[in-house]
């Protein structure tokens, strides 16, 4: 009895399947990039646009502290290898002045040399004057050996400097990577921020950037808000409590760039991001701070949240990642992202991490 069997089926893993299921991975890959921020949510609330910016915005600023710090040692890195090529350069002049000197004395060791000594002595005229002659000559040969050895010490210098430099100067292209790195992060983080706040209406984007002040039930616009700060607080007690005149003008300094925008790896004078506004501050007080804010929190004597004084700095989330410059009663003056400009702001706002007192 012939076995009856079922007609077979197409499989699911045929070519238009294949097509299909590429197709919806590729629309998932689109929907999920930039951690999140393409078309795979079109219905986020405010406050979860609220939430995943200030995320980016952190994330930002840990990549722009970074590329800072790189940026610090690469520019050391350039003015060593400067300083490297210059003094060798200066050692190459010296070596061949030194060469030059030395093949005159061989040249003319050369012209001189057609007669042994003994020869010259019995022909010589002035036999007294030859032998006068012969003691210089072997003073010169002296000297001549001496100018050999300098020209060989000073060649083995010149070798160590060049090789001092080639390492110095891989390190600038090692610092060079890590700077394109880290502003490739920055800017990507940055994009996203921005393709998300973009989403929202204006009103809604200015209550998650924290560009409204409350009152009348109308928002104001940051500028508004902070040019108001500034006619507040730059008054003669604005920097009362300041343990000492620099830290003083530091506060001073801080109050004057309010209303300054935010820009990743400024350091003034019209725009900051958050250690660049601190560093500058201290700048115009004469004091010279680092660049990060991993090593600013160690630039000074380390002070509890209670004894706060204005002019500490004061660093927030458990990575460093963020200062800002105390200025009395639980408030300081910061560069907060690039969607908010330099403003006072309440130290309670952000996970608080450390403190230090520059002077």
């Amino acid at each position: 009895m012939a076995a009856h069997r079922k007609p077979r089926q197409r499989s699911f893993g045929g070519h238009k399947a294949r097509t299909a299921f590429t197709l919806a991975l590729a629309g998932a890959a689109t929907a999920t990039a930039f951690d999140g921020t393409g078309q795979a949510e079109p219905n986020l609330t405010p406050a979860q646009v609220k939430a995943k910016v200030d995320r980016l915005y952190r994330e930002a600023e840990e990549a722009t502290e970074k590329y800072n710090g790189a940026h610090e040692k690469a520019t050391a890195a350039e003015q060593r290898l400067k300083s490297l090529r210059d003094e060798a350069a200066r050692k190459e002049e010296r070596l061949n002045s030194a060469r030059e000197k030395l093949g005159s004395m061989a040249a003319a060791q050369y012209r001189d040399g057609g007669l042994g000594p003994a020869v010259q002595l019995a022909l010589s005229d002035d036999p007294d004057g030859y032998l006068d002659g012969a003691a210089f000559a072997e003073r010169a040969g002296d000297r001549q050996s001496a100018a050999v050895s300098r020209v060989r010490r000073q060649l083995r210098e010149i070798e160590q400097l060049r090789g001092t430099a080639r390492l110095e100067l891989t390190t600038l292209r090692t610092r060079q990577a890590e700077l394109k790195k880290h502003k490739t992060t920055i800017t990507g983080k940055l994009d996203a921020a921005r393709r998300l706040l973009s989403r929202l209406t204006e009103a809604d984007r200015a209550r998650v950037t924290g560009s409204t002040t409350t009152g009348g039930g109308t928002g104001t616009r940051a500028s508004r808000a902070t040019t108001g700060a500034r006619d507040t607080l730059r008054t003669p007690g604005s920097t009362a409590g300041a343990p000492t005149a620099r830290a003083a003008a530091a506060v001073s300094y801080a109050y004057s760039k309010l209303g300054s925008p935010y820009v990743w790896g400024a350091t003034g004078p019209n725009a900051f991001d958050c250690s660049g506004l601190a560093l500058a501050a201290y700048r115009s007080a004469g004091i010279s701070l680092p660049r990060t804010t991993y090593a600013q929190i160690d630039a000074g004597r380390r002070v509890s949240r209670s004894e706060l004084l204005p002019g500490d700095l004061v660093f927030f989330y458990s990575g460093i990642t963020h200062v800002g410059i105390y200025i009395g009663d639980g408030r300081m003056i910061h560069a907060p992202n690039p969607s908010a400009p330099v403003r006072v702001a309440p130290i309670s706002e952000m996970p608080f991490a450390g403190a230090t007192r520059v002077v």
